[in-house]
Order: structure tokens, then sequence, then C-alpha cells
């Protein structure tokens, strides 16, 4: 993939001499032009192509920023309601991630997302320790998880 990408930028700078402009522009048409390369020589390269991946950062970014906005909405639900019943819980979910960054990724994910709080991890990075604001179901709690961040994760991490 950083080979893709060091290519579509030596592209692009080698569309700025030939045209001999020298502007963000030359260089923004050279980068499309070397893109559009890259995609007809796609067949060349051994890994998935790097737009997929850049892609793939995109939604999960926006998929996090539409979650940080429902669970704040729910979150501020909580605290003006007049009475409170809530039901806090700590609930264990195992992962698929294997890699360190994948785990701290998620576990970062799910402390920035109001309501939530990863307060452990296991010794061998498989099974996450997870306090919820206001708990209903453990099934619909962990498969709400893995449908959302730690498969975004899964794409933006797999070849």
């Amino acid at each position: 993939m950083s080979s893709q990408i060091l290519l579509n930028f030596f592209l692009a700078f080698i569309w700025m001499f030939m045209t001999v402009s020298f502007t963000p522009s030359g260089f923004a048409i050279g980068f499309l032009v070397g893109l559009a390369v890259i995609i007809l020589m796609r067949r060349f390269f051994t890994g998935r192509l790097y737009l997929t991946r850049v892609w793939a950062v995109l939604s999960l970014t926006v998929l996090f920023l539409k979650e940080l906005t429902l669970s704040s909405i729910q979150v501020l639900r909580i605290v003006l309601r007049p009475n409170m019943n809530i039901k806090p819980a700590i609930f264990e979910m195992e992962t698929e991630l294997k890699r360190d960054w994948e785990v701290t990724l998620l576990s970062a994910l799910i402390t920035l997302t109001p309501g939530t709080l990863v307060i452990g991890i296991s010794d061998d990075q498989k099974r996450l320790y997870i306090h919820a604001l206001d708990f209903k179901d453990i099934d619909e709690a962990v498969s709400s998880i893995k449908n959302t961040f730690e498969r975004a994760i899964l794409e933006v991490s797999r070849p």
C-alpha cells in the first residue's frame, strides 16, 4: 500500500515537471492522473488498492462521529431526566482483533463514546471489560460494538 502512495506522489511530480506547472492545481491534476494510472495497473500490485483502505478509514471516522453524536444525545437525555432510572453495568466482550494497535483503537473509540468506558483488557488481549452507563442487554451491547467499531477496524487493517 505504501508503495502505491509513493508511486502516486512520484507520478504527480513527474506530471508537474512534464507540464511545467509547479502549482498546487498542477500537483492535484498530476495526482489524479497518477491515480488513474495506478487503477489501470492494479493487477500488477500484490495487495489491494490503497484507495480502499483510505475509504475504510474515512468510513470509520464517519461511523465514530455518528456514534459520538447519538450517544451524546442519549447521555444528555439521561442527565436531563427528572429521575435517573439507569442501570449501570460492567460486561465482557470478546474481540477478534489481533494486533495491539487494533485493540487500542477499539478501546479508544469505545471510551471516547459517551456512556461507555473500557476499564480493562485481558492479558491475552482477547477480552475487553466495558462499563456502560445505561445497560439493557449484554448481547445487544456486544453485537452493537462488534457490528460497528470492530467491523470497521477490521476493514481498515486487513489486507
